[in-house]
């Protein structure tokens, strides 16, 4: 047997000893959570998008991964003005450009894909999915921003989702759009607040998606914060896992919608800025002070 047959017969072997990589857990909980964020009016049509930074070896357990299908370009960048080598060799589930959440589940390749990001700044590097001939969502340049960003605070942060949250964009319409007072308003709605974003919310005034711009700014406001609401748009989110970072913008939501439900209404009661403080202590978390209006 000659060596070309030999590589042709290792090539079989390995393909065999893969498992289905849609049954991947990493897939399936793309899948679950694309659904129901949907599902939650999140993320209309194709509004929305996710990454999720994968451990090579699991990956590995599905996918050969010297088995690179095309070479996608990164979208929404200009050539030479986004350096994204840091993450070089990393690999990234993401849903593709133009896809609806909605139809995740019941045909995650062609709504997902898995890509190493190449080196030498050469595009992503595609090991499955997009099976339609579809690439990753526009929005990926400021995903990656996002990664670089949180991975200097928090090397165990894997995941950034964008999504519109129905009242946490309705609230952006009647609340002012300053840090502090958005922040205080919404630990102000729910017992929890404090404690599940300690550190506050970012904002960015509207600015035009998909650009280098938003994607710089919002990179920039990550390494302060978890949480960014783009104005009159949506939110970006991050965290060590997909449950968490939903938790994030879940509980974010959860608190705007108190607001809009109660915001043309007297105010009779509230969380006080003492026990706000009281909370923050209880549970240990590093929250931003300078955010409390305490004598």
């Amino acid at each position: 047997m000659g060596f070309m047959d030999e590589l042709k017969k290792a090539g079989k072997e390995l393909k065999r000893s893969l498992m289905d990589i849609k049954t991947a857990p990493f897939v399936e909980e793309m899948c679950r959570l694309t659904a129901n964020m949907y599902r939650l009016g999140w993320d209309e049509r194709n509004g929305g998008n996710i990454s999720y930074m994968l451990d090579e070896k699991e990956v590995a357990e599905y996918l050969d991964l010297n088995n690179v299908i095309r070479v996608i370009p990164l979208m929404g960048v200009e050539e030479g003005k986004f350096d994204c080598s840091a993450l070089a060799g990393k690999i990234f589930i993401v849903t593709g450009t133009g896809k609806y959440f909605k139809n995740v589940q019941e045909d995650p390749e062609a709504n997902l894909g898995i890509v190493r990001v190449a080196e030498n700044n050469k595009g992503l590097e595609l090991l499955w999915g997009y099976s339609d001939g579809g690439r990753t969502t526009s929005e990926l340049p400021a995903h990656l921003m996002c990664h670089m960003a949180r991975l200097k605070v928090d090397p165990q942060n894997r995941v950034v989702i964008h999504s519109h949250p129905t009242n946490t964009l309705a609230m952006n319409y009647v609340h002012e759009l300053d840090e502090k007072k958005f922040t205080h308003t919404l630990w102000e709605m729910c017992t929890e607040c404090i404690v599940v974003f300690p550190e506050g919310v970012g904002i960015l005034p509207w600015m035009l998606c998909g650009t280098n711009t938003i994607g710089e700014a919002t990179a920039e406001k990550m390494s302060d914060y978890r949480l960014v609401v783009w104005a009159m748009h949506g939110v970006y989110g991050s965290g060590r896992t997909l449950d968490e970072t939903f938790g994030l913008i879940e509980t974010v939501e959860k608190a705007s919608q108190i607001y809009m439900l109660t915001c043309n209404l007297p105010r009779i009661n509230t969380i006080t800025d003492a026990q706000l403080k009281e909370i923050a202590e209880f549970f240990k978390v590093d929250y931003r002070k300078d955010f409390l209006n305490l004598k």
